[in-house]
């Protein structure tokens, strides 16, 4: 098990809005799975970065969409990248720019 790979996990995940504070036992024990089934950490930060995309750009009159309180919130696109990683390496700076040009302070 990473140590700093764990850490670095559940900071990333912590910066995210929506997210919890604080890293349950459940989150420390999946951010471990991630390093024990050798999930490189720019997979993991990607799912992040297009989660939060999906839930930024959902339909205006979506029903609106509740805290993550979990870091499993993201194994499914972890996992949708790792099947099928994104064919355009700037996909993911597109969704970055994307993101930081809705945030509050721009």
């Amino acid at each position: 098990m990473s140590a700093p790979y764990i850490r670095a996990v559940l900071e990333a995940y912590h910066a995210l809005p929506h997210t919890p504070r604080r890293a349950s036992r459940n989150d420390r024990l999946l951010a471990a799975s991630f390093a024990s089934r050798g999930v490189p950490l720019e997979t993991v930060k990607a799912a992040f970065l297009i989660a939060t995309a999906r839930r930024t750009f959902r339909a205006v009159d979506a029903f609106p969409l509740g805290a993550i309180r979990s870091l499993a919130y993201f194994i499914p696109v972890v996992d949708e990248l790792l099947a099928q990683p994104p064919q355009d390496p700037t996909y993911l700076d597109y969704i970055r720019r994307k993101l930081v040009s809705t945030s509050p302070t721009h």
